[in-house]
């Protein structure tokens, strides 16, 4: 059974998972266990490479400690990963990846029985990869169906758009990940989602302020939004400029320093395209095919429509670089201007540009960036740019009718 419904009582909030567990019932059947305190709907769906089971909840507030959800995946060697979060406007979303091809044999809500209350069970079976395929594809298309949890992104511009009275330039600022998909986690546990939603707010004030420049957000919460929503979220919205913000992680914990990335075709080295196959998988992250984005990606990258666009983000993001050097803010030791394939990056007719503020891995970018007058200051260089940036002369160049995935 692949959707599961259940009767939902009114609650005066957000329902609270206050366990979760996992283990062997039987040979090959792996039992999960959440403990939740209401009756809640929930969705099931799989999706492979990588093999993963996902479960849409309406929002919950996570009440577990970090331990549990360690123990969930180290001691059972169906689950090689764990995530939850908030998916879309007004739900959550779990994705487990598991370590084989599964069947979801069972799923149920129990009743609260003693001191153990409303409990959602879940039983995978081991399967082969032919029957996993098939049920993916048979839940994929009742995940399809039209869901109030799903995130509603305007739709983008189907004509050149008419003179904007506003004369304010407008700069879409992109937090990085979100929801379900945390990013990268600095060595005291802090998520990148949310250093990058304070930064990109901080940015966003700074912006409005000026008189000169009207900021739209992608995301204003902890919410999770496609790739390709926030392409053509960036396009509906009439943007002059795409700014994604990020905070990368690496290995070796030397590594510092803010670096600016940009679209291109080739990367310019193999560190960018490192980054860019990690950056792209966000929506493997949330349970999301990428089939069809990838397919959409390699079509806008060979578009010669995109390529004043990819110009014009290159002067921007070589004036970033400068005035964040200017500001005394440390930079990538080599080539802070880095390009490769990135999918938030592609909008055929918006200069865009990536930027990584720091490391989390690093310890004094961890402590920067988590002082508001570090981010203040990176603020500040981000608009300088922005300033000289609009104050250079530009061709006319129309907007691409219809939305970056069509």
């Amino acid at each position: 059974m692949l959707l599961g419904l259940s009767g939902t009582a009114v609650l005066a909030g957000p329902p609270d998972v206050l366990g979760v567990r996992a283990g062997r019932q039987i040979e090959d059947v792996t039992r999960f266990v959440l403990d939740i305190s209401h009756k809640v709907d929930y969705r099931i769906f799989t999706l492979p490479d990588p093999y993963r089971v996902v479960i849409d909840f309406p929002d919950m507030d996570w009440k577990i400690h970090k331990d549990a959800l360690d123990r969930l995946v180290r001691d059972n060697p169906t689950i090689k990963g764990f995530r939850f979060g908030q998916f879309g406007q007004a739900g959550g979303r779990i994705v487990m990846e598991v370590a084989e091809p599964v069947s979801v044999k069972n799923s149920f809500m129990l009743n609260p029985v003693g001191p153990h209350p409303y409990r959602f069970v879940l039983d995978l079976a081991k399967t082969d990869h032919a029957s996993f395929l098939r049920e993916s594809e048979a839940s994929k298309q009742v995940a399809a169906k039209p869901d109030p949890v799903i995130a509603k992104v305007p739709p983008p511009p189907t004509t050149v758009p008419q003179a904007r009275k506003d004369t304010r330039k407008i700069i879409v600022i992109d937090p990085g990940h979100g929801g379900v998909d945390p990013g990268a986690i600095s060595l005291n546990g802090y998520h990148e989602k949310n250093l990058t939603l304070a930064m990109s707010q901080e940015l966003a004030r700074q912006l409005n302020a000026t008189g000169r420049y009207k900021a739209v957000l992608t995301r204003n919460e902890d919410d999770f939004m496609a790739l390709r929503e926030r392409v053509t979220f960036a396009r509906a919205a009439g943007a002059d400029l795409f700014i994604s913000i990020h905070a990368d992680s690496h290995g070796e914990g030397e590594t510092r320093g803010a670096s600016v990335y940009t679209l291109s075709t080739d990367a310019s080295d193999k560190e960018a395209a490192a980054l860019a196959t990690k950056e792209n998988k966000a929506d493997v992250i949330a349970g999301l095919d990428l089939s069809r984005q990838d397919r959409d990606v390699a079509s806008i990258l060979i578009d010669l429509a995109q390529r004043e666009t990819m110009n014009r983000s290159k002067i921007y993001a070589g004036t970033l670089v400068d005035e964040l050097e200017r500001a005394n803010v440390a930079l990538l030791a080599h080539r802070p201007h880095r390009s490769a394939g990135f999918a938030v990056l592609t909008a055929p007719d918006v200069p865009a540009v990536l930027l990584e503020v720091g490391y989390l891995s690093n310890k004094t970018d961890e402590r920067n960036l988590m002082q508001q007058a570090h981010r203040q200051k990176l603020a500040r260089a981000i608009i300088k740019a922005a300033d000289s940036f609009f104050a250079q002369p530009r061709p006319v160049v129309a907007r691409v009718p219809g939305g970056a995935s069509n």
